[in-house]
C-alpha cells in the first residue's frame, strides 16, 4: 500500500529550505526595502501590490481588496479537499523607524551583522509572514500541492490598531471559511525556547484631560482659590486604583473568567528567574499584589497603566506655577470574557461619578482573544514545531500584549495560535530592529511542519 503521506516528506522539504536559504534571505531583503509606515501612509499602496504579485506567484487566487483604510491582500489555495483550511494571518505595515539617528544601519536598507538581518519591520512582521510564505513555495516545489487548504491575510493597519479588521472580517465571512488560524508574531521566549500561545489580552487605551482657569496662574496669588487640574487627575487616577494593585472602577471584575485546571497546570510550568529579571531592570519588588505569580500576572489579570501624566511645569529648577490644564493618557489590558465597550462604559461611569468636569476621551481597543488549551489541533501543531526545531515548546495560555485575534476567534469563532518566529530581543518598534537568520530559516521549516501535521491529522 502507497504510503499516503509519502508526497509531503518533511526531511526532503526540510533540505530544500536549507539549500535555498541564500535566495529565501535575498528575497526578504528585497521585501524589506519597501517602506510601508501605516501611521505616515508611506509606501503601503506599493506594498500591497507586491504582495499581491507574491501570492498570484505562488499559485493564490489573490484579491487587493480594499478598506476604509488600508487595503487588506486576501490568497486562497484549495489543494486538499476534507483536510483542514488554515487562514495564515500577518501585518505588512510597519513602525515608524524614528529616531534614525539611532541605527547603525539605515531602517530600510537590510543589513545582517554577527548573524542577525537588522531592518525595519524584518520581525514585525515582514520576516515572520515571509517565512509562512517561503514553507508554502517550498512545499509546492517539493510535492506540488498543499497538504492544508490554506487562506494568507495580510493587513495594512496592524501598528495603528487594526481599526476596520472587525468590518473587514464581518463583510467577507465567506472568503474566510476556514478551521483554524495561525499567527506568527511576537518574540519567543527569553530562553530562547519556542512558544505556542493560545491567546492575547485586549485593550482600551483612553484620554482624562482636566481644565481649571482659562492659563496658568501664579501658586501663590492663586493657589487655594483656583482648583488644580493635576491634584484633579491624580485624585481621580488613585480612585481608579488602590495600593494594593486592585482596580476599585465599579464592576471593573465582573466578567473576568477563572483560569481552567490546565491553564493553571501550563502557567506554573513556564520557566522564569524572578531575581534576575528585576536585577536586569534594576527593580527591588514587583508591583502590588506581591504575591501574585509572575505569569498568572500576563495572562489572567487585567492592567490600568497610566502611560503619561502632564501639565504645569517640568522645566529645570522651580517655577510656583499653577497649571490650567492637564492631561492623562492611559490604557488598560483586558482579559477574557472582558469586553472593550464593556469597559470603556465602566471608565466612563467611574469619571462621570468622581470627577465630572474631567474630559474622557476614547481612543480605540482590541477585544481579548482565547482559544481552548485542549483544542484538537493544538496537538499536531506542536508535533510539527517539535519536528522542525528539535526542541518542545512552552505553552502559554495568553500572552500580555495585543494583537486583532478577537476577529478570528469571536467574529469567526476560529481556535487561533500563535507560534512565534522572532528573538526575543528582537527590537521591534526600536531603532535596530532585528532576527536572527537562523530563526527566520527555522520559522520557514515550522511553517512547512504545521500544514504538513495539520494535514496528516486530518486524517489519524
Amino acid at each position: 500500500m502507497t504510503n499516503q503521506h509519502s508526497s509531503f516528506d518533511l526531511p526532503v522539504i526540510f533540505d530544500y529550505i536549507e539549500k535555498n536559504r541564500s535566495t529565501f534571505i535575498e528575497r526578504l531583503c528585497n521585501y524589506l526595502r519597501q517602506p510601508s509606515i501605516s501611521a505616515h501612509g508611506l509606501g503601503i499602496a506599493e506594498t500591497g501590490q507586491y504582495l499581491s504579485g507574491w501570492l498570484t506567484h505562488l499559485g493564490l487566487e489573490t484579491e487587493l481588496i480594499p478598506t476604509a483604510g488600508w487595503p487588506v491582500v486576501l490568497g486562497r489555495r484549495n489543494d486538499a479537499p476534507g483536510k483542514p483550511t488554515v487562514i495564515l494571518y500577518g501585518h505588512y505595515d510597519v513602525q515608524p523607524p524614528d529616531p534614525l539617528e539611532a541605527w547603525v544601519s539605515p531602517p530600510f536598507e537590510p543589513a545582517i551583522r554577527d548573524g542577525r538581518l537588522y531592518a525595519r519591520g524584518v520581525g514585525d512582521n515582514k520576516g515572520q509572514h515571509s517565512a509562512q510564505l517561503f514553507a508554502l513555495e517550498s512545499l509546492l516545489a517539493c510535492s506540488g500541492k498543499l497538504p492544508c487548504n490554506v487562506i494568507v491575510l495580510l493587513e495594512g493597519e496592524e501598528e495603528v490598531g487594526s481599526p476596520n479588521m472587525p468590518a473587514f472580517v464581518s463583510k467577507h465571512r465567506d472568503k474566510l471559511s476556514a478551521d483554524l488560524v495561525i499567527i506568527s508574531d511576537g518574540p519567543v521566549d527569553v530562553s530562547g525556547q519556542s512558544r505556542l500561545e493560545f491567546g492575547v489580552r485586549g485593550i482600551v487605551s483612553f484620554e482624562l484631560r482636566a481644565r481649571g482657569a482659562n492659563k496658568d496662574l501664579h501658586s501663590g496669588n492663586w493657589g487655594g482659590v483656583i482648583p488644580n487640574p493635576l491634584w484633579t487627575l491624580v485624585h481621580l487616577l488613585a480612585s481608579m486604583k488602590n495600593n494594593k494593585g486592585g482596580i476599585t472602577i465599579d464592576g471593573f471584575y465582573d466578567n473576568v473568567q477563572q483560569p481552567t485546571e490546565l491553564e493553571n497546570q501550563a502557567l506554573a510550568k513556564l520557566p522564569v528567574d524572578v531575581e534576575a529579571v528585576k536585577r536586569d531592570l534594576g527593580l527591588i519588588r514587583f508591583d502590588e499584589p506581591i504575591e501574585r505569580p509572575f505569569f498568572d500576572r500576563l495572562a489572567l489579570w487585567p492592567t490600568l497603566t497610566i502611560n503619561g501624566l502632564h501639565g504645569g511645569y517640568g522645566g529645570q529648577g522651580s517655577k510656583t506655577v499653577l497649571p490650567h490644564e492637564a492631561v492623562a493618557k492611559c490604557d488598560i489590558r483586558l482579559v477574557e470574557a472582558q469586553s472593550v465597550e464593556e469597559i470603556f462604559g465602566k471608565v466612563e461611569a467611574h469619571v462621570k461619578r468622581f470627577a465630572p468636569d474631567v474630559e474622557f476621551i476614547r481612543q480605540g481597543g482590541m477585544d481579548p482573544s482565547k482559544t481552548p488549551l485542549d483544542s484538537p489541533f493544538a496537538k499536531p501543531i506542536w508535533n510539527a514545531i517539535v519536528e522542525a526545531q528539535g526542541g518542545e515548546p512552552q505553552i502559554v495560555p495568553a500572552m500580555g500584549g495585543s494583537l486583532p485575534n478577537y476577529v478570528f476567534t469571536k467574529t469567526l469563532g476560529l481556535p487561533t495560535f500563535l507560534v512565534p518566529y522572532a528573538n526575543a530581543d528582537e527590537a521591534n518598534h526600536a531603532p535596530n530592529e532585528n532576527m536572527e537568520v537562523e530563526r527566520f530559516i527555522m520559522g520557514i521549516k515550522t511553517g512547512a511542519s504545521m500544514l504538513v501535521h495539520l494535514g496528516r491529522s486530518a486524517t489519524n
